[in-house]
């Protein structure tokens, strides 16, 4: 990445909010500790990357899953024991959805081989999805993830509902929700950009395909067609594109596609129903690039949300469960 950005980014942050900025953050974080930590995640993304774009597509959304939960701290990685049944990961929000762990910890094992106790799962997680950004875009999306966030210990399932936006939500609700997590209506319209790659399940969309909805005719008989089968289960809900244009690219077409109503959620459909958002929704669909830079930024401080130190987190041995303390 330019240093222009790096240095745009470093001189916003002494605007923005304190909890999405956290000075604690450092670029090259590791360069003395552990200077391969990030060329490691990048390989493990891209093997991955090259072998399911899919799982691109779900490293981007862990982040986000992660980061409005309990801050980014990895906790959404911690599996059930019988001392904590009910994890993140067993939240109704992330329920047989999420994606990507064996990438992170993939990248974990080879990074503890190169330097063992000394990369967070919550950074490998930031970096793994800045390098998803990388190689779903085509590269155009090129950017430096600041690192030094500490794992967390806490994971509960009960908090992911009353954090994280619903594809239910209204413009108001998400407005709201980024809010409290120190972002702006600029970062939720960027951010809903991620939406261009991936798949959705139709459990989330059915509120969209009765008589009123405002969806296209053809893509809403389409999405009918595809989601006729519906158990409404977590293993058995059928999925759909989120973009039928360029499926397989991280790019700005998930705009025109809510111009044209043809867009999956709620959610997505809300952004025309404020002027302020609608606005930016008809920028970002030009594909100039504008969008790509913005969603750089956007990434790097959504990346930032309550980020845990050394007093509060610890660096996990293995990102799917705490570690043992000395009793």
């Amino acid at each position: 990445m330019a240093a222009s950005f790096q240095l745009a980014v470093v001189s916003s942050c002494v605007m923005l909010w304190a909890v999405a900025c956290q000075g604690a953050l450092e670029f090259g974080y590791y360069d003395d500790t552990c200077p391969r930590a990030e060329s490691i995640v990048r390989a493990e993304v891209r093997k991955a990357v090259r072998a399911n774009a899919g799982v691109g597509a779900g490293l981007i959304r862990l982040l986000f899953h992660d980061c409005f939960v309990e801050g980014c701290d990895a906790s959404v990685l911690i599996d059930p024991t019988e001392d904590n049944p009910q994890p993140e990961q067993l939240g109704i929000p992330n329920r047989g959805s999420l994606r990507g762990f064996q990438v992170i910890e993939a990248a974990k094992d080879a990074v503890e081989e190169a330097c063992p106790g000394t990369v967070s799962c919550a950074d490998i997680v930031a970096f793994a999805a800045r390098d998803a950004s990388y190689l779903l875009s085509d590269y155009k999306i090129d950017f430096e993830m600041p690192a030094g966030r500490h794992d967390g210990r806490q994971s509960s399932a009960n908090d992911t509902l009353g954090f994280l936006p619903s594809p239910f939500a209204s413009h108001g609700e998400l407005v709201a929700k980024f809010a409290a997590k120190g972002l702006d209506m600029d970062d939720m319209v960027v951010l809903s950009g991620a939406h261009s790659i991936g798949r959705a399940h139709c459990t989330s969309v059915q509120d969209r395909l009765g008589i009123g909805s405002d969806m296209d005719p053809r893509f809403q008989r389409w999405l009918r067609r595809r989601c006729s089968n519906d158990t409404s289960s977590d293993t058995g809900s059928p999925t759909v594109r989120q973009d039928t244009v360029t499926a397989a690219a991280l790019d700005s077409q998930y705009y025109t596609n809510v111009l044209r109503h043809r867009v999956l959620f709620t959610s997505d459909a809300a952004l025309l129903t404020s002027p302020k958002t609608a606005r930016m929704v008809r920028g970002y669909a030009k594909g100039d690039g504008k969008w790509e830079r913005k969603f750089e930024a956007a990434m790097v401080k959504m990346a930032g949300i309550d980020v845990k130190d050394g007093a509060d987190g610890e660096i996990r041995k293995n990102c799917r469960s705490v570690n043992q303390r000395a009793r």
